[in-house]
């Protein structure tokens, strides 16, 4: 596994490595600057109780992020072979999953500020924002994806966050794993499905317990029942 990831995060740097010009995208910056605080912002909020601090991030990260962009990503070929029907099964359980993944990931920094400090342009509408969290201990880098829509707006496409000491990219890992199971089960959405829910309901569980023992350290915050 440890071999894997840094594979993946190898391809991921060398990836990044190539075809980016040195200009900085002011926009791009604002959009995670502003929006990313937020996140946390939500986390930290002691009037919220654990659910409604749950609902209220979701709902951040659901506008911050383009879902069904990073869904069909992740399937790479295998979007063009779902029926209409199985993807939009298979869509609800990503974006569950995906939300489920941002919040266990993000909640690590609970309790800080993300700065910006540059980015890096592909092209007028592909942006890749580098931040860092500031933490006593050591900062901790995490790096944005972002695109400029049709309509003029900006969402995320990927994250890529310190993870076991290498810095990886979320949608890019998935990719790699949803595919291998494509690829064993000969396409059968409903096996991915399935796969899917249950890391929700895993990553569901231990955001629980999570929720519940940070919600004590933040200054006035809600009680919480565990549920």
């Amino acid at each position: 596994m440890a071999h894997f990831i840094k594979t993946i995060a190898i391809a991921a740097g060398v990836a990044l490595a190539t075809g980016f010009s040195a200009a900085a995208d002011q926009a791009s910056e604002n959009y995670v600057r502003v929006n990313a605080n937020a996140a946390l912002d939500t986390l930290n909020n002691p009037e919220l109780d654990a659910d409604d601090r749950r609902a209220e991030f979701q709902a951040l990260m659901n506008r911050f992020t383009d879902l069904e962009r990073v869904s069909r990503f992740v399937i790479g070929r295998y979007a063009r072979t779902f029926s209409d029907a199985e993807f939009e099964s298979y869509l609800t359980a990503y974006s569950r999953y995906g939300l489920a993944t941002y919040e266990a990931e993000l909640d690590k920094y609970r309790g800080e500020e993300i700065e910006v400090t540059g980015s890096t342009d592909r092209n007028d509408s592909d942006s890749v924002v580098e931040t860092v969290v500031r933490r006593a201990s050591g900062d901790l880098p995490v790096r944005w994806r972002v695109l400029k829509m049709d309509d003029g707006n900006y969402q995320v496409v990927d994250v890529a966050l310190e993870i076991d000491g290498n810095l990886l990219w979320l949608a890019i890992e998935q990719r790699a794993q949803f595919i291998a199971i494509l690829d064993r089960s000969n396409g059968d959405a409903q096996e991915l499905i399935n796969t899917i829910n249950g890391m929700t309901a895993r990553l569901e569980a231990r955001a629980v317990a999570q929720r519940t023992d940070a919600s004590n350290a933040i200054p006035g915050a809600t009680p919480q029942s565990g549920r």
